[in-house]
């Protein structure tokens, strides 16, 4: 048995990526904070009545679950850090306006999915809480286009859906939750037969308008469409007047914005806005996000919330390769002036290795490509000749 084997889906990040990684973390928290999103750290393990409750119910199939030793209780792994973000807002920090939270880690799941295939994503993402208006929808949008564009990302698409047009037409239609589940999964997969087979006992307008959810997708001139083919509800009327909004508002940024009515990914837990961002040469969305109001119910206190999360180390591995910065080898000697040197270059931010006795390691092995060398008295920095 290979006992250094990895479970499939589970991979080691090595050193240039790793470092990679952590210096866009860095940078994008330090975007959070300027924009007054403070920086949260739940924990890896919870009680799966935590993890399973509001927005991560969803997530049961894709939950570790283990049997706490202490209490018997069943605990799972996050797979999502944004219940946790909801838990923490509705419970403990117990704000009575608004909260932002943000976050940043690892979070496990029991099947790969996202561009890297991974089981253990890297997730970071915002959250914004107690507002109910679209002006913080589009709040945390402009952060995530901000986002993207500091890790380097251009020609960033954003496609938007409004889990609330869906809703408002089950509603007008009566319809109960068996067939508004199976109504979900055709929309999703645009099947206008199986939508048409389904409606055949609907009210007419509420059938046609079902079937043409899959139809109402591209530019702008998308909404201008479902406000003539749609019935006249305030639900539907309210819900493209937030979208219609959304997009003038982001119209200063340089992105491409389109539409898709019948994109209802996160119905069971969102509530308005639903939008994913997209780039060239990427195969799959970089980030997600949408409205999920009321989540903190479950946890004993209603709150309006939005936010967006992406999977930063699937993001960052279709980059570019990532290099570790070049360091300095310095001598294995006991000399004052090179140790106060050695401080000096270490406080400048480079990267200095001191040798150790009898250390024969190569340049290449250590990242080095300079060497620090007495000269004329005085221990200078220079190039390396192997």
């Amino acid at each position: 048995m290979r006992n250094w084997l990895l479970p499939e889906y589970i991979e080691d990040i090595m050193p240039a990526d790793a470092a990679h990684l952590e210096a866009i973390r860095r940078q994008l928290l330090d975007l959070f904070k300027v924009n007054g999103y403070q920086y949260v750290i739940p924990p890896t393990l919870e009680y799966v009545e935590s993890l399973l409750t509001g927005t991560g119910h969803d997530l049961d199939l894709a939950t570790f679950k283990v049997v706490d030793q202490l209490t018997g209780r069943l605990m799972g792994l996050r797979a999502d850090t944004t219940p946790q973000a909801a838990r923490i807002d509705a419970h403990m920090l117990n704000h009575q306006g608004v909260s932002r939270l943000c976050y940043a880690g690892t979070v496990l799941r029991t099947s790969p999915r996202g561009l890297a295939r991974s089981r253990e994503p890297f997730q970071l993402g915002a959250e914004l809480f107690g507002h109910a208006g679209v002006e913080s929808d589009i709040e945390v949008q402009r952060l995530m286009i901000q986002a993207l564009s500091l890790i380097g990302i251009e020609q960033i698409h954003i496609d938007y859906s409004h889990v609330g047009i869906f809703e408002s037409l089950i509603n007008a239609g009566g319809i109960g939750q068996s067939l508004e589940d199976e109504l979900h999964e055709a929309l999703l997969n645009k099947d206008k037969t199986l939508i048409a087979d389904l409606t055949k006992d609907l009210d007419q307008s509420v059938k046609q308008a079902l079937i043409l959810l899959t139809d109402l997708c591209g530019g702008i001139e998308v909404l201008d469409a479902a406000d003539q083919a749609l019935p006249d509800l305030p639900q539907i009327k309210s819900a493209l007047s937030d979208l219609r909004n959304t997009a003038q508002q982001l119209d200063t940024f340089d992105v491409e914005i389109s539409f898709d009515l019948s994109e209802l990914r996160g119905y069971h837990y969102h509530s308005g806005i639903v939008f994913a961002a997209y780039a060239q040469d990427f195969a799959g969305a970089l980030a997600l996000g949408g409205r999920y109001d009321e989540v903190g119910v479950a946890f004993g206190r209603a709150r309006p919330a939005t936010g967006f999360s992406m999977d930063l180390r699937s993001v960052i591995s279709t980059l570019k390769d990532a290099k570790l910065t070049q360091g300095i080898l310095a001598p294995a000697v006991d000399d004052t002036a090179l140790n106060v040197k050695v401080g000096e270059l270490r406080a400048q931010g480079e990267v200095v290795i001191q040798a150790l006795p009898g250390d024969n390691t190569s340049m290449q092995e250590l990242n080095c490509d300079r060497v620090l060398e007495k000269s004329n008295g005085t221990w200078q920095v220079m190039p390396s000749n192997q």
